[in-house]
């Protein structure tokens, strides 16, 4: 009667909310080829410019954050996800467990500490260490604050743990046979994970040491490969993790080289909307898929995250390296 009255069926609802991209076969036929220990994403996934990306619509920053996970995961090559925002202030279990109720089986989280136990110096407004921090690698904090609720929120989803150590001050970077301890005190203290794993990142080379590795597999810990300039690049980094063998992969593809090791802002600027790859780092990701493909052959999984900052566009950088992966 409705369609007799007014002349014809009424027009389907436009979908509502943040839209995935529709998978692209390309994509499909890359996902299916890659082994399911292999878990690839992005350091965040809040970007408007991913819009024939990753979305299928342009939103907000904000819209993004708050309801674009789902989306996200919904891409085929995009298996994990950076939560960085964590850093900067601890998250509730309850947060932790939202995030986890937005993906798929199979997704995995890797997420950072909160700078409140990895940052040896505080910080003031502008960012900038001022002096010593009393809970830096203090295991009461990192349990309440990072640990215990990341364990029961996360679950099965969890993939990494990361404490990223900002750089030393003079003092610290002096003594690093007391530094090296206090961060086996603290990893020696926090229970292992009923899933996934806890991984170490620094930004000081000092760090790359054998001890390094020894207090890791003392506590059952691995070492994050750091792709950022503060650090040599990432085959001067391997021996910690031959050292580590077996064991699963963890890596965070921050800051192309390029810009030097305080280049953020620079390469803000350059990438813009991040949906292009502007500057290819083509050795980097050659010699990362190399280890990706060993590590995943022997059967241990993988959790490696990239910034936009890395080549220009995070997804597209997620592909690229899908790419060299499966034609190694």
């Amino acid at each position: 009667m409705q369609d007799q009255l007014f002349g014809g069926e009424l027009p389907a609802s436009r979908p509502r909310g943040v839209q995935p991209l529709p998978p692209q076969a390309d994509d499909q036929t890359l996902a299916a080829a890659l082994s399911p220990h292999v878990h690839l994403g992005t350091s965040t996934w809040s970007y408007p410019g991913w819009q024939g990306l990753v979305w299928a619509g342009r939103h907000s920053e904000a819209t993004l954050s708050k309801t674009g996970l789902t989306a996200y995961a919904a891409h085929p090559l995009l298996r994990a996800v950076g939560i960085d925002r964590g850093f900067y202030r601890p998250l509730a279990a309850s947060e932790f467990e939202r995030h986890a109720q937005q993906v798929p089986r199979g997704f995995r989280f890797t997420v950072k500490a909160p700078s409140l136990v990895t940052d040896a110096l505080l910080r003031s407004e502008d960012g900038r260490g001022q002096q010593p921090n009393p809970l830096f690698l203090d295991a009461t904090t990192a349990l309440q604050d990072f640990i215990e609720p990341a364990y029961e929120g996360l679950g099965t989803t969890l993939g990494a743990l990361v404490f990223q150590l900002s750089p030393l001050p003079p003092p610290l970077l002096a003594n690093m046979t007391a530094t090296l301890d206090r961060l086996h005190a603290l990893l020696l203290a926090l229970p292992k994970p009923p899933h996934g794993v806890l991984a170490v990142e620094v930004r000081n080379p000092e760090w790359l040491v054998p001890d390094l590795a020894s207090l890791l597999r003392d506590t059952g810990a691995t070492y994050c490969l750091g792709l950022h300039p503060k650090l040599p690049p990432l085959q001067d980094q391997l021996p910690l993790l031959r050292a580590l063998w077996p064991g699963p992969l963890v890596a965070r593809w921050n800051l192309n080289r390029l810009h030097g090791p305080y280049g953020y802002e620079d390469a803000e600027k350059r990438y813009g909307e991040f949906n292009e790859m502007l500057d290819p780092d083509p050795d980097t990701r050659a010699a990362l898929a190399r280890v990706i493909r060993g590590t995943a052959g022997a059967g241990q999984d993988v959790f490696v995250t990239i910034s936009n900052k890395a080549e220009g566009s995070a997804p597209l950088s997620v592909r690229a390296l899908a790419q060299a992966i499966v034609a190694g």
